[in-house]
């Protein structure tokens, strides 16, 4: 079974599908039930419902390089 992955307001992260304006760089702006994201080509801000986002989020922003969220390992909390 695969572990849920724990995001946190402020990751950056790529969808499956860019936003309609032309980017595909999300900021998380709000973690829940429902996720808030905001474009960061135009500003604009969506909600998905965390099943849908779970579904659509692609990569993940660590330091300097996106690595894909099968790939990404969270840092272990203390």
């Amino acid at each position: 079974m695969q572990e849920r992955l724990h995001y946190k307001v402020g990751d950056h992260i790529t969808l499956k599908k860019g936003h309609p304006c032309g980017e595909n760089h999300w900021v998380i702006q709000r973690v829940g039930v429902d996720m808030k994201l905001e474009c960061q080509g135009c500003k604009k801000v969506v909600w998905l419902s965390r099943m849908e986002f779970e579904r659509r989020v692609r990569k993940i922003l660590v330091g300097e390089k996106w690595i894909a969220i099968v790939h990404h390992k969270p840092e272990e909390e203390e």
